[in-house]
């Protein structure tokens, strides 16, 4: 048996949402010397680019929270054009829908409708549509923006386990991102609908969007909110963050050619917010 799945393996019988609970409640600790010290050994062990950030200053920040999700400077992420990269991160799978099935990993697929809760009505729309997954390290910035401008028709809490998701737990537990607690937030845009599907993960404290605050953790049942007035988010806008690293898997009705993007490498490319995935629009 290898490390990677005798890892993923130990995640089964491990308490994922307390085990959370306390990260967050340690996260949003006032204590300063305390939250100094678990901000620089953080800053130190991931060697993070502080010079990108609007508050250089480690110390400035209340919170580990405040300084995880800590804004960046304007010209830190340039936006190029065409469809954007949603967050940094490792772009670890992208392409086609196939009959309703994603790729989660080699080996791995798993159904639109389950990502999204159980909804086979909207997942038809994505049938043979188009998907991105981009995996956010703890060391990478944490808020997540659109892609394109999209105007905001449903939010959709699922709940779920909160196994980790990288590499291996990817290759090992199978329907992932399917499993775990996640924010689906459907967008209606000019290329048709889009779907941000912000996935929660081990020790990830919470999910929050810009329209409604933090969001996770909530109940144990699925909880949709329609929205009646419109709410749009123009491409590169900001649209959620997450508290410690976690998922964003985006789908789109129509078919994408992810032409910027190089060929796949073992372990994904690593992109980074604003970056260009496609040249064109989504198409029929």
């Amino acid at each position: 048996m290898t490390a990677a799945k005798l890892f993923a393996l130990l995640q089964y019988p491990i308490p994922h949402h307390l085990l959370s609970r306390l990260v967050g409640c340690l996260a949003e600790c006032r204590i300063g010397w305390l939250k100094n010290a678990l901000v620089k050994l953080f800053i130190k062990q991931f060697k993070v680019d502080m010079s990108e950030a609007v508050e250089e200053d480690p110390e400035v920040y209340p919170t580990f929270n405040a300084f995880f999700t800590r804004a960046l400077k304007a010209d830190a992420r340039p936006l190029e054009e065409g469809l954007l990269c949603p967050a940094d991160g490792t772009l670890s799978q992208w392409g086609r829908i196939e009959e309703g099935r994603l790729i989660q990993a080699k080996g791995h697929r798993f159904s639109v409708s389950d990502l999204l809760g159980g909804d086979p009505l909207r997942a038809s729309d994505y049938r043979n549509g188009s998907f991105a997954t981009v995996y956010l390290s703890p060391r990478d910035y944490h808020r997540v923006h659109m892609p394109l401008t999209g105007t905001l028709t449903e939010m959709v809490y699922v709940p779920g386990r909160l196994f980790s998701v990288n590499d291996a737990t990817t290759r090992y537990v199978p329907g992932l991102f399917a499993r775990n607690e996640r924010l689906v937030c459907h967008f209606d845009t000019e290329q048709g609908p889009m779907v941000m599907v912000l996935v929660g993960a081990m020790i990830v404290a919470a999910i929050e969007t810009v329209w409604s605050g933090q969001v996770t953790p909530l109940s144990g049942r699925v909880e949709r909110v329609r929205f009646d007035r419109p709410i749009t988010l123009e491409r590169g806008a900001e649209m959620g963050r997450f508290k410690l690293g976690s998922t964003v898997v985006m789908a789109f009705a129509n078919q994408v050619d992810f032409d910027a993007i190089s060929p796949a490498r073992d372990g994904g490319i690593e992109v980074r917010m604003g970056q260009q995935l496609a040249s064109g629009d989504a198409s029929d």
